[in-house]
């Protein structure tokens, strides 16, 4: 199989299989990637972090344990601008640097490991861990803990004062959530170092997923434009056209799609 189709071969399993799904992302950019060599090497991490948490009844253990791995090195990446080993876990575990996402990704595959219960968060910008019940969101890089004020703050701090905190930001992701938006993590990082094959990779991904959105189909015609590919522009041109319900937006897409030669040659 290819790692493609691994990565849903992983999701498809009962429970589904995160971490590894999200290593055979990994493996699509890098073919030296081997997620069962990866997966082998996770467990001697775990048993080094089961080994420095306290003696604590394991719904109390989710902060201790990233603070354990805050004190092991594992921090969000400052570089700037951020490059895409940021987001591909086999690099976060070497380099120890990272996304929230995937931080959050290596804490939730350590947590089910260790049956310390943790979810995740697709809170807006910045990842979060919640453990089931908590009246707290706890933050991936470091394990600070999150109130409702505290996420107001964060909030505004990335998208400014318009953006009200809602329940919605708040919701549990699910497996497929958390690889998509990793996706699109990557297909932007991918994107900003200019690298389209790379950011072609992880744009098909997303809409594999479901549920695209239109700026997801925006994303792939724009690198399809890139690459001098017409027809598949405006295949995706067309989707997202369908599903835009901005007036202005859909006009610009009419614009740009008669803008596109006609009968072009398949690519």
């Amino acid at each position: 199989m290819t790692p493609r189709q691994r990565f849903f071969d992983c999701l498809h399993r009962s429970p589904p299989a995160l971490f590894e799904a999200a290593l055979w992302m990994a493996a699509e950019h890098d073919p030296d990637v081997n997620p069962q060599h990866v997966l082998s090497n996770f467990k001697d991490l775990q048993q080094r972090v089961s080994a420095g948490l306290p003696m604590l009844p394991v719904s109390e253990l989710a902060q201790p344990l990233l603070r354990r791995l805050n004190d092991m090195g594992f921090a969000q990446d400052d570089f700037t601008p951020l490059r895409p080993q940021v987001a591909l876990l086999n690099k976060v575990l070497e380099l120890r640097r990272g996304q929230p996402l995937s931080l959050g990704l290596i804490a939730l595959e350590l947590a089910r490991g260790l049956e310390i219960p943790l979810v995740g968060v697709n809170f807006p910008g910045h990842f979060l861990l919640r453990v089931p019940g908590a009246d707290h969101l706890l933050d991936p890089c470091g394990g600070r803990r999150l109130y409702p004020n505290d996420c107001r703050e964060l909030l505004q701090r990335q998208y400014g004062p318009n953006l009200k905190l809602s329940a919605e930001h708040l919701l549990t992701a699910d497996p497929v959530q958390m690889l998509q938006r990793l996706s699109r993590n990557l297909r932007q990082l991918h994107i900003s170092h200019d690298n389209c094959i790379g950011a072609l990779i992880d744009a098909e991904r997303v809409l594999e997923l479901g549920n695209a959105s239109a700026a997801d189909y925006l994303a792939r015609a724009s690198l399809y434009q890139r690459l001098d590919c017409p027809n598949a522009e405006r295949f995706d041109l067309e989707h997202a056209l369908m599903l835009s319900d901005d007036p202005i937006q859909r006009l610009r897409l009419t614009e740009r799609l008669g803008h596109l030669p006609p009968n072009s040659v398949v690519h």
